[in-house]
This record gives C-alpha cells, structure tokens and sequence, in this order.
C-alpha cells in the first residue's frame, strides 16, 4: 500500500471519527482540517458510504451519521459527559501544548461514541463553562517536547539537551527523567543530570534542543513524588541574620528560596 492510500486512509478514518463527535459536520471545515480540497472531502465521504456507513446529507450543506448508528459500544452518562466538557475546559487553559493535539484527538475520539441528544448537550453548555487563568502560556522552542520526554521514561533512555538557566548561559546536559510535574505556571522535568552527579529539575520552556539516546538508565527510579517530597540532592543549610527588633516587629517575612 503507497503514501497516497495510507494517508486517504488516515484521512477517512478520522473523518468517520468527526462524524461520530459531532452533530453536524461541513465538508468545507473537514477541507481545512485536512488541508484537502472539498472535492476530496466528498470523495471521501463517497468511500464511508460505499463501505455502509449511513451518512445522512449533502455535499455543499453538512454531513451527520443516522440517529442512532454507533460503531463503538461504550456509552456514558449525563453526569460523565458533562464531567469531560469542564475537565476539557481545563486542560485547554493548563494542558501543555505539546500534548494539546494529542488531547484533542482524543477528546473526539470521547464524543465520537456520545449519544446523539448528549452531542447536543454539548454543544449548548460548552459555552457556558470557562476558566480564567491570569498568567500567560509560555512558549516552547521544541513541537513535541513532553511527549519525548514521556517516552525516555517509558523507555528508559537517557536524553541530551541543550538548556538555557536563568542567567542566560547554556549548557549541554545528558539527563535521566523522573518525571514532569507542573507548578507556578511552568512544566518542570524532575531528572537525574549526569554532569552534575545528582538530581535537578529543569524547567521545560528553556530547553532549546533535546534529542532521545540510546543509552540506557544508569539506575533505577522511584515515582516523581518521593524525590519532590525527600529532595534526593544534597541539602545546604542557611543562616538568615536579622536585627532583633526588625523580627519581633510582625514586618519579618521569610522570602528566601533556595533551588
């Protein structure tokens, strides 16, 4: 089977799946989605009905499935799908980006199965949910980061990276991940670094390259929260010095932060 064949297939697989996740869908929309013309839309939608999925409408009006028609057989409550309606809301303000078409291809993977009165549930209340989130997303020098991430620790491998610190000086870091965590607004790997023979954590947004090796973990790892709770890394005592009369006042205010 050549690329050509395989991507219509990828294609009219999840136009099928747009169609299960929506009550209405345009062939002009499912064009751009796709960056295809319409006229290969309805082509396409030729081969789901030739294949006897009941597709009911027209080409230059909208497309839907027949009431009633499920391919999957997973059904959810009211109470379920308006639980992934907010949830959703949630991770579209929280979500890191580089997970955020992997999270929407899942979400219509969700409504595709919905029943069809619950597709309209949907479509009324979705707007009526919002969450305000004060603090600009940061932006990511590399498309897919988290997920590379993700998968050196699925499989054990060490990662390289080039990291920009907080004075602007890059270095050249070999990494073993724990995990990733997110706190202050900014996505953070927990990892052992091999350079400095201990454990860090590096803020997601300041890596500038990161490339996945083939060298395996030089150790075992327990779960992210025991190295977040313990601090695994050797720890500096501080001495903070203040006038007496400036503590006992109420203005003293413990501020200092040590990374």
């Amino acid at each position: 089977m050549n690329d050509h064949y395989l991507k219509k297939l990828d294609r009219v697989t999840a136009i099928l799946t747009q169609l299960q996740s929506k009550p209405i869908v345009r062939a002009q929309d499912l064009a751009h989605k796709f960056e295809v013309s319409v006229r290969t839309i309805y082509r396409d939608v030729k081969t789901l009905e030739n294949a006897g999925i009941p597709i009911v409408g027209e080409a230059g009006s909208g497309y839907s499935l027949m009431d009633g028609y499920k391919l999957p057989p997973v059904m959810f409550t009211k109470e379920e799908v308006l639980s992934f309606i907010t949830a959703e809301k949630l991770m579209q303000k929280f979500l890191h980006q580089s997970l955020g078409n992997h999270y929407q291809t899942a979400m219509e993977k969700v409504r595709s199965v919905l029943k069809y009165s619950d597709k309209n549930l949907i479509e009324n209340i979705e707007k009526q949910i919002d969450v305000y989130n004060y603090h600009p997303k940061t932006e990511d020098n590399i498309k897919n980061v988290i997920p590379i991430i993700l998968e050196s620790i699925a499989e054990k491998r060490q990662l390289t990276m080039e990291y920009k610190t907080m004075d602007s000086k890059i270095s050249t870091r070999t990494i073993e991940a724990v995990g990733v965590f997110f706190e202050f607004n900014y996505w953070y790997i927990m990892a052992f670094c091999t350079l400095r023979n201990d454990f860090r954590q590096f803020r997601v947004d300041r890596i500038l390259q990161i490339f996945k090796t083939q060298n395996p973990f030089l150790q075992e790892y327990g779960q992210i929260n025991d190295y977040r709770k313990n601090g695994n890394g050797n720890k500096t005592t501080v001495k903070l010095l203040v006038e007496k009369n400036y503590e006992s006042s109420g203005k003293f205010e413990k501020i200092l932060r040590i990374n």
